[in-house]
């Protein structure tokens, strides 16, 4: 293939990935809708609940999709799906219109990640696939930490954060048009095996099982966390939340930096250091969150916190294809269906920051991390 015709099939795929980092924009909308609609912490977290609930439903389908109608018609499917689910709050602001926007939204992000991460895999050399998978996820982050800027700047310059949304929709609509005519069909669509019963059956070996939780309790870590920041900084602080919202895309801010110095280092020391002294970073910048007051203190602590996890998802992914590479495509389904810790984690935060104050249920976000500083004991 030669370089300009690579290019032609690489950069609208690369571009989905900033796509898919709208599912994002949940954390800083959660606080807005939050505001909006004086909605308490249970019912707000019902909002990220209806995002991530749809990894744990449509991961598998969308593996048998695939091998009916091939990546490209799956990844235009995703990328229709949330062009329909960010022009809903434009068209209507409502808070039950809202809940169906979101569960849109994650069901077309679970069919993107699941479905556009092979493809991505498919159209460069079997050497490059590492590093350009790693590029993919530096350009979603690049789109999680615009979110909360973007939500600001709308309400601050023209008084309507929701015109976030408005912007999102054209960029997932013009999106869809790049993928449906800048990449061929692919030939491999038959060729895939996966069905339910072949991807649970991996659940029974332990090692799977163990990566599998540790998706879903970094994701979980990575939503809670996200939600929970501005909120969290407005109580400690009285920061407004225009402000507040920044601490979001601070988060993520790091968190690219994270994931770009990642992939440099990962080339030179082995995942599991890299994973152990991550973990241990991480929970030391948790517990200083948890106990600082000044603003400076609470921003350096969430800085470090999203540098840390930055890789995580990465390595335990890469853990899982490496122990079965023959059941690539059942593990990919599975992998992606643990995204749904976003959705298990949240309402529990919100039951508990509701009872106790939102210091107890950021607290809870304090266990993914130690089950994930476990695990990094435990894989070699």
């Amino acid at each position: 293939m030669n370089t300009r015709h690579e290019n032609r099939i690489l950069f609208p795929i690369l571009f989905g990935f900033f796509v898919m980092g709208f599912v994002d924009l949940v954390g800083i909308a959660t606080n807005y809708i939050k505001e909006d609609f004086a909605l308490s912490d249970t019912s707000a977290n019902l909002l990220p609940m209806m995002v991530f609930l749809w990894f744990a439903l449509f991961s598998i389908p969308t593996g048998v999709l695939m091998g009916k109608i091939g990546k490209k018609y799956t990844v235009v499917t995703a990328l229709g799906i949330t062009s329909v689910a960010m022009l809903m709050p434009v068209l209507s602001y409502s808070f039950l219109n809202l809940l169906f926007a979101f569960a849109l939204l994650g069901i077309g992000n679970t069919i993107l990640q699941v479905s556009l991460n092979p493809m991505l895999a498919g159209v460069v050399p079997a050497g490059k696939v590492a590093g350009i998978l790693t590029l993919g996820q530096f350009i979603k982050s690049i789109s999680s930490f615009s979110g909360p800027v973007v939500a600001g700047a709308a309400a601050a310059f023209w008084g309507n954060w929701k015109l976030a949304f408005g912007l999102y929709a054209v960029i997932s609509v013009l999106s869809t048009f790049w993928v449906c005519y800048s990449i061929p069909q692919d030939k491999r669509g038959g060729e895939s095996r996966t069905g339910f019963s072949s991807t649970l059956s991996m659940l029974k070996d332990k090692r799977i099982r163990l990566l599998f939780l540790g998706i879903l309790f970094i994701v979980g870590m990575d939503v809670g966390l996200n939600t929970a920041i501005p909120n969290y900084l407005i109580v400690r602080t009285d920061m407004p939340l225009s402000m507040a919202g920044l601490g979001s895309s601070l988060y993520f801010v790091f968190r690219t930096a994270g994931t770009f110095s990642g992939a440099l280092l990962l080339a030179r020391v082995k995942p599991r250091t890299y994973f152990q002294v991550s973990m241990w970073v991480a929970i030391l910048a948790f517990f200083f969150l948890l106990f600082v007051h000044v603003s400076w203190g609470l921003f350096a602590a969430i800085a470090v916190i999203g540098f840390a996890c930055s890789s995580v998802f990465s390595i335990l992914f890469s853990y899982a294809l490496q122990h079965k590479p023959d059941r690539s495509n059942e593990i990919s389904a599975l992998m992606i269906m643990g995204v749904s810790g976003g959705a298990l984690v949240t309402p529990v935060m919100g039951m508990v920051s509701d009872g106790f104050g939102v210091t107890a249920g950021l607290s809870l976000l304090l266990f993914c991390l130690l089950y994930l500083a476990a695990l990094s004991m435990m894989i070699t």
